[in-house]
């Protein structure tokens, strides 16, 4: 029996607005711990299913979040996050924000590949998972844990303890105003 994807976790996200800029940055790993579970249960599924209506749209889904909010994320964290923790100076700080944008640019290469097997999925043109499809989606989804629990433990109360109330300002108006959101 063809069990659909479930979809429904995805549709609730905390209110969280933009004058709590690190919040924001925290409800955005929440939906990206939700769109890697999606790409989770995807892959799971494909395992015992081919590329239905239902895997096809969860692979859309997958990647409109990646392709679009991810990268604005990763954005926010190098102008606002980074920076003040920079000129801090502390060798440990700066080596771990060194870390965490390495990270960055690896999450940007991994999803190449692993964009690549969601549009086959997404097109249609990929009805099962090779395990080299599946080792690109591993890869890809395995960079995150360690990444956002240093950010969320110790890098963005570092970032914050920085920032006066006029920053903190200023960094959600420069990132509601980058999404087009002012």
């Amino acid at each position: 029996m063809n069990q659909p994807i479930r979809m429904a976790s995805l549709i609730s996200t905390p209110a969280v607005g933009f004058e709590q800029p690190f919040e924001m940055l925290e409800a955005c790993h929440e939906r990206v711990a939700r769109m890697l579970a999606l790409l989770g249960r995807l892959r799971d599924y494909l395992r015992g299913h081919a590329a239905d209506d239902n895997a096809r749209q969860a692979a859309r889904d997958v990647m409109r979040y990646f392709d679009l909010a991810a990268p604005h994320h990763h954005r926010d964290e190098e102008l606002h996050v980074f920076p003040p923790l920079r000129a801090q100076g502390d060798p440990a700080t700066v080596a771990l924000v060194s870390r965490l944008q390495q990270d960055h640019l690896q999450m940007e290469s991994r999803w190449l590949q692993a964009r690549k097997v969601l549009d086959g999925v997404a097109c249609g043109a990929l009805q099962a998972l090779s395990a080299q499809d599946e080792a690109a989606l591993d890869s890809f989804a395995g960079l995150y844990d360690d990444h956002i629990q240093t950010e969320e433990g110790l890098v963005y109360p570092a970032a914050a303890a920085l920032l006066d109330a006029t920053a903190l300002a200023a960094m959600g108006q420069e990132m509601m105003r980058r999404r087009g959101a002012a």
